[in-house]
């Protein structure tokens, strides 16, 4: 493909984009970015962040989105540059909790307070999966906070990865251990081996 047609595609999609969020039709925006835990997905409705996914799971996030919320998806990078500027600082150490408008649209009541709860965890710190099952009010559950914390929509921002086995080793993770692994270090909370 020459430069001029490359060009044309570029201003089409650009004109696109900007009509489709005009008027109104554009429901969910995504883009991706790089990161050091590999590329990330990005999703945002009109209310905030909807979704963030890792490489391996775009396809399934993006279907997932046009059956749960709205078949208008469409790639539209500003919706989620604030997100991504807020996760280059978190990954350069320099954002500790983020400021974000978040869509739960995704999320069910019982993980709801589960995430809420993780979302309470400061940086730097970790909980157990035991810990946040008796904090929510249902004391025998760790299994289930377990569950719901691999179905989070939002990892990093919503922090599931600062929840670890009592005891300290680190459990599961959605996105996969050397990522959890990755997170805990960045942020200081590794627990020793």
């Amino acid at each position: 493909m020459n430069a001029v047609v490359s060009a044309d595609i570029t201003r089409s999609m650009t004109s696109f984009r900007r009509r489709a969020e005009r008027e109104g039709l554009l429901d969910v925006a995504y883009a991706t970015m790089e990161s050091p835990i590999g590329e990330l997905l990005l999703a945002a409705t009109s209310r905030g962040l909807v979704r963030i996914a890792f490489a391996e799971g775009v396809d399934d996030a993006l279907v997932e989105l046009s059956a749960r919320l709205s078949p208008r998806i469409l790639e539209a990078p500003k919706r989620v540059d604030a997100a991504r500027r807020q996760l280059d600082r978190y990954f350069n150490r320099r954002l500790t909790a983020f400021e974000l408008d978040i869509d739960r649209a995704l999320i069910g009541p019982y993980a709801r307070r589960v995430l809420d709860r993780t979302s309470d965890i400061p940086y730097g710190s970790y909980s157990s999966y035991r810990q946040v099952a008796r904090d929510i009010g249902t004391p025998l559950a760790a299994r289930a906070v377990g569950n719901a914390l691999g179905s989070n929509p939002l990892a990093v921002v919503i922090p599931c990865h600062r929840v670890l086995r009592t005891g300290g080793t680190l459990g599961g993770y959605g996105g996969g251990l050397p990522r959890k692994r990755f997170l805990l270090e960045l942020e200081g909370a590794l627990p020793p081996a």
